[in-house]
């Protein structure tokens, strides 16, 4: 694949989660390619992107955008239709939000990792919008929008040649809302950074989310409100306030942590949490190569990652005595640290990389082949 000019675009670089892990990746197999996103905290990045060039849309000039972004989200997609790529033979997108909808000219290659379609659009939309617990104003602003959001998001799918999803849960909704196939290929688990430690001091129990909706991180704080165990949530999000103000003294909030010390975190936690429905869920899987067991709700990525009684416990309603029934019974499990991160160890960055690559190498190829 050599002498052709590839783009990779992104939704926003403001944090470091799962798609900027992928994002990383493709960094490294494109190490020329230039980066299109909407907007770019500077230093929220790892040295592999923030070295990088990178180009942001006219969003980035915008007031109070650290805090207020979200607040910009009806703009995004002529945003992202506004960045000029039609010198570029191989797009690249890793989007969860409009990042798919860029503009590739007639014979570019566009392939499109989803780390899911908008989930504020499609399946979380109740739990990001409910009608009763919106402001005035916001019940009868929010509905069009978002209509206006999904018809978006349908139209602007038919711009990408490949999907690829990151797990099986996401390619059932990119089936359902885009009508379109998708290879899957799980995101990458830094398996060399989160290792276990020889002796773990299994004070408390973990989670690292980010503190929106549809994660039920309330679900969590309710529970251990009842039984009075400490947990710590790594995280930051819109919700914060919310949930530090129904939280009991046992549990801690924790932000702006490094990498060191959330590799900490991890290996003397004594179980980690996931309460909400994932896309996928690459934090279980660090907690897991750390050889940390997993307790979760039983739907969406964490049924490809979390082998019941083996690598952790899953509870079947997302109700506050069924997380609690999870809690006692693995209290009563004993886990071998080892097969733990083995079943972690089948999502390194390296299978990754070497997946995602041979993908795009083929796709490529039989794209050109098809152009002749």
């Amino acid at each position: 694949m050599e002498n052709i000019k590839v783009a990779l675009v992104h939704d926003w670089l403001t944090g470091r989660r799962g798609g900027e892990k992928v994002l990383e990746v493709l960094a490294e197999i494109f190490p020329e390619a230039k980066i299109f996103t909407l907007f770019h905290f500077k230093g929220s990045q790892t040295k592999i992107i923030e070295e990088k060039e990178i180009e942001t849309s006219f969003i980035q000039k915008f007031p109070f955008l650290r805090r207020k972004y979200r607040y910009y989200l009806p703009l995004f997609p002529l945003a992202i239709e506004l960045f000029n790529l039609q010198e570029y033979d191989l797009i690249i997108s890793s989007s969860h939000c409009v990042a798919k909808g860029i503009i590739p000219r007639p014979d570019a290659l566009h392939i499109c990792y989803v780390h899911t379609p908008m989930r504020y659009a499609w399946n979380q939309y109740f739990p990001y919008f409910e009608h009763e617990k919106l402001p005035f104003f916001h019940r009868y602003f929010i509905p069009p929008i978002i209509s206006y959001l999904r018809l978006w998001d349908e139209s602007s799918s038919h711009r990408v040649d490949y999907f690829i999803a990151n797990s099986h849960n996401v390619a059932q909704r990119i089936k359902k809302y885009y009508r379109r196939e998708a290879e899957v290929i799980h995101p990458p688990v830094d398996t060399d950074f989160f290792r276990p430690s020889e002796n773990g001091s299994k004070d408390y129990y973990l989670i690292v989310s980010a503190l929106v909706p549809y994660k039920r991180i309330d679900l969590a704080i309710e529970a251990f409100n009842i039984t009075g165990e400490p947990l710590k949530i790594v995280g930051v999000g819109p919700e914060y306030k919310k949930l530090k103000r129904i939280a009991k003294s046992n549990i801690e909030f924790l932000r702006d942590i490094s990498d060191n010390e959330l590799l900490k975190l991890y290996q003397n936690a004594r179980a980690f949490l996931l309460p909400g429905e994932e896309d996928f869920g690459i934090a279980p899987l660090e907690a897991q190569a750390c050889g940390i067991p997993v307790i979760a709700y039983e739907k969406g990525g964490a049924k490809e990652t979390v082998i019941p009684d083996k690598t952790g416990v899953f509870f079947t309603k997302s109700e506050v005595n069924d997380l609690l029934k999870a809690l006692d019974k693995c209290n009563k499990l004993n886990f071998n640290k080892a097969k733990i991160r083995e079943n972690a160890m089948q999502f390194s960055r390296e299978k990754f990389k070497e997946k995602i690559k041979k993908f795009i190498e083929e796709k490529y190829k039989y794209f050109k082949n098809s152009m002749l």
